[in-house]
């Protein structure tokens, strides 16, 4: 596993935790590309990476899309609820 080489941006609130479930979930990052695009969401890995860095902004679609996947509540990721 590649530890990021750049501090956080700041261009979303979730990304940070996006990464985070992942890891707790032992999930890839291709995998949950691939579930992604199961729910009509298609990102680049270079997309993902950017948004967990928080270098890229997430549309609503997205991080509906995310959370559903990573099995967590979209307030979950925005930081608002425990």
């Amino acid at each position: 596993m590649r530890t990021r080489k750049q501090s956080p941006g700041s261009r979303n609130i979730c990304g940070l935790r996006i990464e985070q479930r992942r890891k707790e979930i032992n999930m890839k990052q291709k995998d949950l590309l691939t579930q992604l695009q199961i729910r009509g969401v298609d990102l680049t890995a270079s997309g993902l990476s950017k948004i967990e860095g928080q270098l890229r902004s997430v549309c609503d679609h997205e991080l509906v899309a995310i959370s559903d996947a990573l099995g967590v509540s979209v307030l979950w990721l925005l930081g608002l609820e425990k």
